[in-house]
């Protein structure tokens, strides 16, 4: 009787660990198919009929992009931007630096550096007109290549750049070109796939593809007036001023910058936006700069727990005027430092960038309304929206 409860015991006991091996083999098996299918077939996705339409799948799960990339991927340079740098002849050393300052340079003179820049443009005229970002361009620019995907290389000519935006209009003599259509980035939602096409580390024509991580991204650092699509397709040092194109094959973003610790891809990419790049970029065809609203020189922060504790706000939600000039007519009409604005014409102001967003869009010649928290009190106050070439021209005289 003894032997034939132990013997049962076993028996249950090793069919349990049967279980579990069979178990974890089924799940292993489940993930190398999972893997299998993220694998590209050769299905072509047919041509999407409505605004939202997502790649067309294969069987295995899989989304094909080799018709999208095949067309778009002709419309995307690589271009060659020639600077020239003046650095000083005298030591580097920051101890001689600390005694002599720039004052240095007048003893041991300076020289002319030539220094230069690669990056990616996207051709959007058939005419010769190519979008790229403002830093690919650089300072001092004294000569520009942009090569065709056809192996053509030219030379090109600035029509004007936006620094505030981060985005530059360049212009060849050559007729004919390919073209990438202009997409709505207001279209795009989190989750959707998008293909990034440009020359990262001078590897012409390379397409990458990723989703939408999200979208409106603001306060990274690259320029003034950001809106940013963050992306995980892999934007690696080359791809600045390339294509992010969504699955209808139209331009949605010029690529512009990466997140890293390493200096490589680490799956955060960002893309300006393409209605903020049209806007610009007509712009710069129509006047050669950008007009956008201003309501006169003024510096604005973000708040902190400390810096709202400070000036009496409830919460870190608006931008604390830092510095402003006396004879601004912000400061004639009543604003002063350590006002925290929180509305513009009605709308909530959740951080400085919002702001500068706010501004920037509004219409010059219009009248728009701040509200502000002094010491913790609501106040209102209407200001005048002029261009900002014209504040800007002001400032310079005052």
């Amino acid at each position: 009787m003894f032997r034939r409860l132990a013997l049962s015991c076993v028996l249950l006991v090793a069919g349990f660990a049967a279980g579990l091996v069979l178990t974890g083999r089924m799940r292993t098996a489940s993930e190398g198919r999972a893997e299998t299918s993220q694998r590209p077939t050769t299905t072509i996705p047919p041509a999407p009929s409505r605004p939202a339409a997502a790649p067309t799948v294969a069987p295995a799960g899989a989304p094909d992009f080799t018709r999208i990339a095949g067309a778009t991927v002709k419309g995307v340079a690589n271009i060659s931007s020639l600077q020239v740098v003046r650095t000083p002849n005298g030591p580097t050393d920051p101890f001689f630096r600390y005694f002599f300052g720039d004052g240095g340079d007048e003893i041991f003179g300076s020289r002319d550096r030539r220094s230069l820049s690669l990056g990616s443009g996207v051709i959007i005229s058939s005419d010769g007109y190519v979008v790229t970002n403002n830093h690919v361009v650089g300072e001092n620019v004294r000569e520009i290549t942009i090569a065709l995907p056809d192996k053509r290389a030219i030379k090109g000519r600035v029509i004007g750049v936006d620094p505030t935006t981060d985005i530059a209009l360049l212009k060849i003599n050559v007729k004919g070109l390919p073209v990438v259509p202009w997409g709505d980035s207001n279209e795009l939602k989190v989750g959707e796939w998008v293909l990034a096409i440009g020359s990262p580390y001078q590897l012409n024509q390379t397409v990458t593809a990723g989703i939408v991580s999200a979208v409106g991204r603001t306060g990274l650092g690259f320029a003034d007036y950001e809106d940013f699509i963050q992306t995980d397709a892999a934007i690696n040092r080359g791809n600045s001023g390339g294509a992010l194109i969504n699955t209808r094959g139209e331009l949605v973003g010029i690529n512009t910058g990466l997140f890293t610790e390493s200096g490589g891809y680490q799956g955060i990419g960002f893309a300006v936006s393409s209605n903020l790049a049209r806007r610009i970029v007509d712009d710069l065809m129509k006047f050669g700069e950008v007009r956008r609203g201003s309501i006169g020189p003024l510096s604005i922060e973000r708040l902190t727990d400390q810096l709202a504790e400070e000036v009496g706000a409830p919460n870190t939600n608006g931008a604390v005027i830092s510095r402003m000039f006396p004879n601004s007519e912000a400061y004639q009409i009543g604003l002063r430092p350590g006002d925290v604005i929180v509305s513009f014409n009605g709308q909530p102001v959740d951080d400085p960038s919002q702001f500068v967003r706010f501004v920037a869009d509004a219409k010059v010649g219009s009248t728009v309304a701040l509200k502000v928290l002094r010491n913790g009190r609501p106040f209102e106050f209407k200001l005048p929206v002029v261009s900002s070439s014209s504040s800007a021209s002001r400032r310079a005289r005052g």
